[in-house]
């Protein structure tokens, strides 16, 4: 057997492997997709009932680097984490660790300062506006956070999460985007919808032209549609997987 089998093999015997794998696809498409910033933003996903114990990306690795092994395993109430050897990021521990800690319906958390999101994040109105169906996905999901007083520490990760409350979508202002979910192929689904709804708003904006502007009604209608969309998360993951796999990628070690 190979040394990336073997150490597949001894990883397969972790209770979270099939989570690692799937948040290291995340990380890998991510990068992919150009949506990461260098060897910053944070993903991470709770493994524990009450959602205090989870993965998070270890400190300044490429997202296109990310294996399932390399996840840190935290637990958010662990006054000890920032001393351990392979301390996480400390904007990651700040932020993610609070919103685990008080959030335990947020499961998976992804952060980035992807292109679109962030743009949106610099306007002084940052909500969108439903224009087609990916924009009318958001409509009245959307916190927004005009808290912004520097890079993440202290006190930002406890505003942060009151400021996202039961929501799934929080525009960071001045900052970027989290995404909170349920599972991985959620999380990353609406990470990638978000992106790209971002990326027709601000486009729209571009023209200068007066936008035609769906009505409450049809998109409410629209964001209803989505959630209730059987098994896009889950398939667009499954294929993102098969991709890689394709490619002979080593996340799964």
């Amino acid at each position: 057997m190979s040394v990336s089998h073997l150490s597949e093999a001894r990883l397969s015997n972790d209770p979270y492997y099939e989570q690692r794998v799937d948040l290291a696809c995340a990380f890998r498409w991510t990068a992919r997709l150009n949506m990461h910033e260098a060897a910053a933003n944070h993903f991470s996903l709770a493994v524990s009932d009450d959602g205090k114990k989870f993965l998070v990306n270890p400190n300044s690795r490429h997202f296109s680097r990310i294996k399932a092994s390399d996840l840190l395993l935290l637990d958010a109430d662990d006054p000890e984490t920032m001393n351990r050897p392979d301390a996480p990021d400390p904007t990651a521990w700040d932020i993610h660790g609070a919103m685990h800690r008080n959030l335990p319906h947020a499961r998976c958390l992804m952060h980035v300062h992807s292109k679109y999101a962030t743009v949106l994040a610099t306007l002084q109105e940052a909500t969108l506006p439903p224009i087609d169906q990916n924009t009318a996905r958001f409509f009245n999901r959307i916190a927004v956070d005009d808290g912004f007083d520097g890079m993440g520490l202290g006190e930002e990760g406890e505003r942060l999460t009151t400021t996202l409350g039961d929501r799934k979508i929080l525009v960071m202002g001045n900052h970027g985007v989290m995404i909170a979910s349920d599972t991985v192929a959620e999380a990353f689904d609406s990470l990638y919808y978000f992106e790209r709804a971002c990326e027709t708003a601000i486009t729209a904006y571009m023209t200068g032209k007066e936008l035609r502007i769906l009505s409450d009604e049809v998109a409410e209608k629209t964001a209803r549609q989505w959630e209730d969309y059987p098994g896009s998360a889950e398939n667009h993951l499954r294929e993102l997987k098969a991709i890689l796999d394709e490619e002979g990628s080593d996340y799964r070690q």
